[in-house]
């Protein structure tokens, strides 16, 4: 039985629609909050939390439900209302799947997975506690030690939900790590994927034949000395650990899917006036003829897309960073996570950004060198790096191995290449001259990277390129 519930409903839950849901325990469950008011909880007889219950969430973007759940929700706008049950405790989890059920029946809707969420019910918890855990402040944290924060999932899109977020921020600020443990047949959203780089954090997937393994990686793992580590082989030295590869990472199955992946940085002057999200949504228009479908500071992203209330809330949140996720139309996937920081060159935007294609639909590579331009000239790029990969549609990602992408371009903002000294940054060892973009005075460059897609030359003459541009 899953641990995550969600009620998917057309109408607000309303107050008494919630307490019925929160007398799923009976009248004398203790109920708490956290998180400043947004989350309460049902509690143990020592208010320990059973269950802990979301504010709901106003979806205004079509095909969330369906991306990150595989369920049909109700027209868009609806309610996406999430419980979360304790790991290992069956009562917890009928619990949680109880307050859906009830959310479900009074606000007409449905409830996610439809198996957990069959009863009416009252569960009977007399005498059932918790075990102690420092993790309690933290929902969505199931076991902690000294050096990482253990997350077990069991969703079919492990995505950056409100309660992934605040995991990965509390344990960031306590020095840890970041592990999901997750069942073989999950994927993770590019958005998790993005944020699972720093070691100790990884993807955790169980497995049958090698018991667990790194989803990203496919090095076999096992629980030591407070965290999943690498196996290493008994023959390993320190130069050649020699760690195993998990049997099910390396059953490469080829769909003829392709991303074209794109992850560029633009620096603005800091002022009242500015708007941000326009590079990004310059660059989903030139590349699909149209604008995002939106955007929210976690998945699912629940809000309509617009730049202006986009600035809003990053302006808000400075001087400290603000990360944002950003999703397209169903019928053409697209998502791109962008990170907001000022610093002292001005409002940096980072932004990661994919697109999927099946086997019959062709990436716009004639676009790239437009969308370069636009930019450099009307968005300060600082440098861009375009790559072909193949890899699923849905863009979501699976514990396999999908290969690396193949660079075909990278871009210099005119002011690093007006800083580079001398002629370095147009004189070039690739076979192909950069192409100018804007103005002669100030032009950024284009460099094309006419790698073959079936092997790694492109990133050979990557990374030549940038050895070049750095002096080396």
């Amino acid at each position: 039985m899953t641990k995550d519930v969600i009620a998917l409903t057309p109408r607000m839950p309303d107050p008494l629609t919630v307490l019925a849901g929160l007398l799923a325990g009976g009248p004398d469950k203790l109920v708490g909050t956290t998180g400043e008011g947004a989350v309460v909880q049902l509690c143990d007889d020592l208010g320990r939390p059973l269950v802990s219950i979301e504010a709901p969430l106003l979806v205004q973007v079509a095909g969330e439900a369906e991306r990150l759940l595989g369920a049909t929700a109700p027209p868009v706008p609806f309610w996406w209302t999430e419980a979360r049950a304790t790991t290992g405790v069956e009562e917890a989890e009928l619990l949680a799947g109880t307050f859906a059920a009830r959310i479900a029946t009074l606000a007409g809707g449905s409830a996610w997975p439809p198996e957990a969420a069959r009863s009416l019910a009252v569960v009977r918890t007399d005498g059932v506690s918790v075990a102690p855990t420092p993790a309690a402040a933290q929902p969505a944290v199931d076991a902690l030690t000294d050096k990482v924060a253990v997350i077990i999932q069991d969703r079919p899109v492990i995505a950056m939900t409100a309660w992934l977020s605040d995991a990965f921020r509390a344990a960031a600020d306590a020095g840890l790590g970041l592990q999901i443990v997750t069942s073989p047949g999950a994927t993770l959203s590019p958005a998790v994927r993005n944020s699972l780089s720093g070691w100790p954090s990884r993807w955790v997937v169980r497995d049958e034949r090698d018991g667990y393994y790194d989803g990203l990686s496919g090095a076999v793992l096992r629980w030591q000395h407070g965290m999943f580590a690498t196996v290493e082989s008994p023959d390993a030295t320190p130069e050649d650990p020699r760690t195993p590869v998990a049997a099910a990472y390396q059953e490469v199955t080829g769909t003829g899917d392709r991303q074209l992946a794109i992850s560029f940085r633009t620096v603005h002057p800091a002022d009242d006036r500015l708007v941000l999200g326009g590079a990004l949504e310059s660059v989903w228009l030139e590349l699909t003829g149209r604008s995002p479908a939106g955007w929210g500071t976690a998945e699912p992203a629940n809000l309509p897309w617009s730049p202006r209330r986009l600035t809003d809330v990053a302006f808000e949140r400075a001087p400290e960073p603000t990360w944002l996720v950003v999703v397209g139309s169903p019928d053409r996937p697209g998502l791109a996570t962008v990170r907001v920081s000022r610093t002292k060159a001005g409002v940096e935007e980072d932004v990661t950004l994919a697109f999927g294609y099946g086997p019959g639909e062709e990436p716009p590579l004639d676009a790239l060198p437009r969308v370069a331009e636009v930019l450099a000239t009307r968005h300060h790029l600082q440098s861009m790096l375009v790559q072909l990969r193949r890899a699923r549609r849905d863009l979501a990602v699976p514990p396999r191995f999908e290969g690396p992408g193949v660079p075909l371009a990278f871009v210099l903002g005119a002011e690093e290449v007006r800083e580079m000294p001398g002629d370095r940054a147009r004189r070039t060892p690739l076979s192909e001259p950069p192409v100018q973009l804007g103005p002669r005075s100030r032009p950024a460059l284009y460099y094309p990277l006419p790698g073959d897609p079936s092997d790694l030359s492109g990133w050979q003459d990557f990374e030549r390129l940038m050895r070049h541009l750095k002096g080396a």
